[in-house]
């Protein structure tokens, strides 16, 4: 399969699907931290280069609800109508299978809500980083292995408690904002993996 993942410096998902044996290459207008298949540039560059899949992880800085406080004066300067319109184009590609990935925010309302929300502790990853994907042409992901999760890695508290597909959501956990953002956009490795196995 030919997989493009979009917007991703760190090489994580692309090495997971390549290690399944596919043919992925990332792309970011950062070059890789990893070595390997990557277009440093625009995405629509190679948008129309024949992908069987993307799975796309556009900037969530206009657009994620964390930084709401800041809406109107991005809402009224250009800069989240240009991130919701690029989160658009990117859906809206020839591209038959495509994952967009991204936090909590505006997209569930100017566009629609996401198809699911997952955290890295259902795939092995102990942490809450909430992530909703909008998925076309593709199943949802299926956790892989559901584990207690030690801290937040974005901040915030939620309450304790069971949600309704039986994973549990601790309360008061230490958060882990000390990371700068490179370090906190990055995907986990269990959710890398189960991308590669169930969409690959």
């Amino acid at each position: 399969m030919k997989v493009l993942i979009a917007c991703e410096f760190s090489g994580i998902v692309r090495d997971a699907f390549i290690a399944r044996g596919h043919d992925a290459m990332s792309c970011d207008l950062l070059p890789t931290e990893i070595p390997g298949p990557h277009y440093q540039g625009d995405v629509f560059d190679i948008i129309n280069d024949r992908w069987d899949l993307m799975i796309a992880h556009p900037p969530c800085t206009h657009l994620a609800s964390s930084g709401a406080v800041y809406w109107k004066e991005k809402q009224k300067d250009g800069r989240q109508l240009d991130a919701v319109n690029f989160v658009l184009q990117l859906y809206k590609s020839s591209i038959s299978k495509i994952a967009i990935e991204n936090p909590a925010g505006i997209l569930s309302t100017v566009w629609r809500k996401p198809d699911q929300y997952i955290d890295p502790y259902f795939f092995g990853d102990p942490y809450l980083k909430r992530t909703g994907l909008w998925l076309k042409e593709l199943p949802l992901l299926v956790p892989t292995k559901i584990v207690e999760p030690i801290a937040s890695w974005h901040g915030g508290s939620r309450r304790g408690g069971i949600k309704k597909d039986g994973t549990r959501t601790p309360a008061k956990l230490p958060t882990m904002l000390k990371y700068g953002w490179k370090e906190r956009s990055r995907t986990f490795q269990g959710i890398a993996n189960a991308m590669a196995e169930q969409w690959g």
